[in-house]
């Protein structure tokens, strides 16, 4: 059987590049063969991790770039295109929350994340997704959401909104761009051990939450491997529109 989970020939963009899920898995498709685009606000993280790629033989090109302002990710794709080539894959891991009652949340909290979370990655994909209608070329586009876009969580209302709107743009892509050969997934994990979150399962609220999850145990960023390849690459060929949720069965734990 060929390696149909290969990405060797693709070019992949990640946004959100810079820590937690994003590096895991520009790490993850390079690997697999593809030459990671790494994006993000902030050049010095992302230079970091393009110098500890390359030293595993992962092509990597940086480009800063603000996911929530269409000039900024317009001209700061017109210039990966021109050193790296055309773009046929990309997942949109760009995400912030904010951690407040809704009582208490701001105007500028509620625009901070949808901005980001949700017009970001609708900004994202549509950028892509012309490029390469115009290129007449077929693409991978995946979309990172969560399973608080299947359930809720206190004191995070615009994440898990944001969230929620993501899984209906994927099915609302899937069906548009279908005819071009662009399928658009989405991956949403579970609660991840990452170094933003780890801190906080170590406290008895965290050993709290993961005895909800009935493996009894966090997800590590290895267990997204396999998802994300799937959706990466022409073994899913056939699934558009589709959302891989990886969370150690926390959606059918009670609320």
């Amino acid at each position: 059987m060929d390696n149909r989970f290969g990405l060797t020939g693709k070019t992949v963009l990640i946004t959100g590049a810079s820590g937690g899920l994003g590096a895991h898995f520009a790490r993850t498709l390079g690997l697999a063969g593809a030459q990671i685009i790494l994006s993000g606000r902030h050049r010095e993280p992302l230079d970091q991790l393009a110098e500890t790629l390359t030293t595993t033989g992962i092509t990597t090109f940086v480009q800063p770039l603000d996911v929530a302002d269409a000039d900024s990710l317009r001209h700061g794709l017109d210039e990966v295109q021109q050193r790296a080539g055309l773009i046929d894959t990309a997942v949109c891991a760009a995400g912030i929350a904010t951690h407040k009652p809704a009582l208490d949340l701001s105007v500028e909290d509620w625009d901070r994340v949808i901005a980001v979370n949700l017009k970001g990655c609708w900004l994202t994909a549509r950028e892509i997704a012309q490029r390469l209608v115009a290129a007449k070329h077929p693409g991978s586009i995946i979309l990172v959401s969560s399973i608080l876009g299947h359930r809720v969580a206190g004191n995070v209302m615009p994440y898990t909104v944001s969230k929620a709107g993501l899984e209906h743009m994927t099915r609302a892509l899937a069906l548009e761009w279908a005819r071009y050969d662009i399928r658009v997934n989405a991956l949403a994990p579970g609660y991840i051990d990452t170094e933003l979150n780890h801190e906080f399962f170590t406290t008895e609220a965290g050993h709290a939450l993961i005895r909800r999850i009935p493996q009894r145990r966090l997800g590590q960023g290895q267990d997204l491997d396999g998802p994300l390849l799937l959706l990466a690459s022409e073994a899913s060929a056939y699934m558009t529109g589709t959302s891989l949720v990886v969370d150690g069965g926390h959606l059918q734990s009670t609320l």
